[in-house]
């Protein structure tokens, strides 16, 4: 009976050499292909023209870090605990990229997407009717009581300034597409169903753009933590030369108090 064999386009070795995405590793991608450029070529399997590469790059480093969030927090505090386990630190704040906090991106991208499809080729011709769909989208969240997803941010209430860079990066490369036009009609009309002025935030505007590059929406919430990734060894780098995560723990655990246990309802179950 024949081995089975496993194709792949991606990394293969043998005793001499190693190919991955059909090139010489060494000769071919080593010092000559970027690792944004390699990341968006591995999740595609076809190698990004210059301006993709700066749009994805851009989405990369607005994502990397935003200060001591929940991932960054628990990755300090995996780190205290368990020093030997620089893996365990970084899984850890991994993770935590949820709905509230980098997850953002994907449910963004997907909402747009969802958006786009229901009117199928059909798409505005102008801003005008880029703000027409944009009022049905959110009149449909509000009265399902949904969010709009990439709408509203808990610091950047006046404005998130990756937002209009981002955007302005995509113009400039001929890559802002249907999803980043939605989401800035978005941002024009939302006030007129919300009756409150929120502002675009960055992970959602990052969303759109993946998906303008045509990325993978199932992979959105993955260059999200692909970026996440250097700022959590950022965090790590910052804890080695500066420790704050025993402050954060003793922070707490001194300044517990004992309570008693809330009275809970009844089981009614039969």
């Amino acid at each position: 009976m024949a081995e089975r064999e496993y194709p792949t386009a991606l990394g293969a070795s043998t005793p001499t050499t190693i190919t991955l995405l059909g090139h010489d590793l060494a000769e071919d991608v080593m010092g000559s292909v970027g690792f944004g450029e390699l990341a968006f070529w591995l999740a595609t399997q076809r190698r990004p023209g210059p301006g993709e590469v700066r749009v994805f790059e851009a989405v990369l480093a607005a994502l990397a870090d935003h200060g001591f969030t929940p991932t960054a927090i628990v990755t300090r505090l995996t780190y205290l605990s368990a020093p030997d386990s620089v893996q365990g630190a970084l899984a850890a704040g991994l993770l935590g990229g949820g709905s509230r906090f980098l997850g953002v991106t994907e449910d963004t991208g997907r909402f747009l997407h969802d958006v786009l499809a229901s009117v199928g080729g059909d798409l505005p011709a102008d801003d005008a009717g880029w703000d027409a769909l944009a009022l049905t989208c959110v009149r449909d969240r509000r009265s399902a009581k949904e969010l709009v997803p990439g709408l509203g941010h808990h610091v950047h209430k006046n404005g998130d300034p990756r937002t209009p860079r981002l955007m302005r990066i995509a113009t400039e490369e001929g890559l802002s597409g249907p999803h980043l036009s939605l989401f800035a009609a978005i941002g024009r009309v939302h006030p007129e169903v919300l009756g409150k002025t929120l502002p675009l935030n960055g992970a959602g505007v990052c969303g759109a753009a993946l998906a303008d590059l045509g990325l993978p929406l199932e992979l959105l919430r993955g260059f999200a933590l692909l970026a996440r990734t250097a700022g959590l060894i950022g965090q790590l780098a910052e804890e080695l030369r500066n420790p704050v995560g025993n402050d954060i723990f003793l922070s707490v655990d001194l300044n517990n108090r004992s309570v008693p246990p809330e009275p809970q309802a009844p089981d009614t179950r039969p």
